[in-house]
């Protein structure tokens, strides 16, 4: 098989260094990294294995099939002002080992296939109450918005790129994709998770960058979260933080987006709106959320992995399938799912009915 530029695009991408830099390790001229990328021509055998030795990939990898790279315009990413070109490239080459990933997963197991409407002619809180209606969700509370978005057809995978990205999505194809940071609290992945969902059905054929899409994604995540009728129905007048606190467990939000709905929906005034901020800021809870959560597991991702193991085939299998490191494969799952590859994770007797294997 040829050396494939694209995987080896994805590959420097990924390990976040120049063509430059790798240019001097490698001891190549900066314009044969450009032309190995390019495809204008491949590099050498002894070439290629000093460039995988520099990435720190499996010299396998540079030659297989094409990639599927996710790009700028079809990704929604928060904050991109601030976000350095590397980082962004870094995170968009992990969405195509992901897909890579999801690839070979999908060809051994019925994953479940997408449920999301195309939602652009509605407002984002409007939009929130169709897809809930639609859903069958009514005014009850997401008890677990990974296994919701699953069970839709929505392909999760986790990112540990910066704290800088909190969550992106894109769609390829007709199958939507999330990634979480899931170093974050599990309040605040959950709210990504539905900020993410507000940008796949409000912005699917649409530009998902700027200011506007960013609020509407947000409205969107607030209202699918926090259902108004849910909210009125239980906020009490003139709450005050240890309510608030106490409260925020029955929709499984941070204390900062109870406070921010609150406001919203006229349930609390301005003046008061900004006292409990200045209280949640001077108890540290901006950084530290009181009574958290626990995080959210894959289904799907547990589920396969345990049913690889009782088949016998180890991290080190579906790693040299891919022919990726085991630490990359790690990136993919990290914190979706319990023990990682090595034990496949703990999963519920659903999980049977989310997925089947192909036969």
């Amino acid at each position: 098989m040829l050396f494939n530029s694209s995987r080896f695009r994805v590959a420097r991408k990924r390990r976040r260094v120049s063509k430059t830099r790798l240019a001097e390790i490698v001891g190549v001229h900066a314009r044969a990294i450009t032309a190995f990328e390019s495809g204008e021509y491949a590099p050498a055998p002894e070439t290629a294995e000093r460039l995988a030795q520099a990435l720190n990939f499996q010299t396998d990898f540079f030659f297989g099939e094409d990639l599927c790279e996710p790009s700028v315009a079809t990704a929604s990413f928060r904050s991109l002002a601030r976000m350095t070109a590397s980082t962004r490239e870094a995170a968009l080459a992990k969405g195509a080992m992901a897909i890579h990933f999801h690839d070979w997963m999908e060809r051994r197991f019925g994953l479940p296939v997408c449920d999301l409407p195309d939602l652009r002619e509605e407002d984002p809180e409007t939009a929130a109450i169709a897809l809930r209606h639609e859903w069958g969700l009514g005014e009850k509370p997401v008890r677990n918005m990974v296994h919701l978005l699953e069970s839709k057809g929505v392909r999760v995978f986790s990112m540990v790129e910066t704290l800088d990205i909190d969550a992106f999505s894109f769609w390829r194809d007709v199958t939507p994709f999330i990634f979480l940071n899931t170093t974050k609290s599990a309040e605040h992945r959950r709210f990504d998770a539905a900020h993410e969902l507000g940008h796949l059905v409000l912005h699917r054929k649409v530009g998902v960058h700027g200011k506007e899409a960013e609020h509407e994604a947000n409205r969107f995540a607030s209202s699918f979260l926090m259902p108004r009728g849910s909210v009125l129905a239980h906020a009490p007048v003139l709450p005050n933080l240890q309510v608030l606190i106490d409260l925020k467990s029955h929709w499984i939000v941070s204390l900062g987006a109870l406070v921010y709905r609150l406001h919203a929906l006229g349930v609390i005034g301005k003046w008061h709106y900004h006292k409990l901020w200045m209280e949640i800021s001077e108890r540290g809870y901006r950084t530290k959320e009181p009574k958290g959560a626990s995080p959210e597991m894959s289904l799907i991702l547990g589920k396969v992995f345990q049913i690889l193991r009782s088949e016998g085939v180890t991290r080190a299998d579906v790693a040299r399938a891919l022919s990726y490191n085991p630490e990359d494969l790690d990136e993919v799952i990290f914190g979706l799912v319990v023990t990682g590859l090595q034990g496949g994770g703990q999963t519920s007797g659903k999980a049977e009915s989310v997925i089947h294997l192909v036969k």
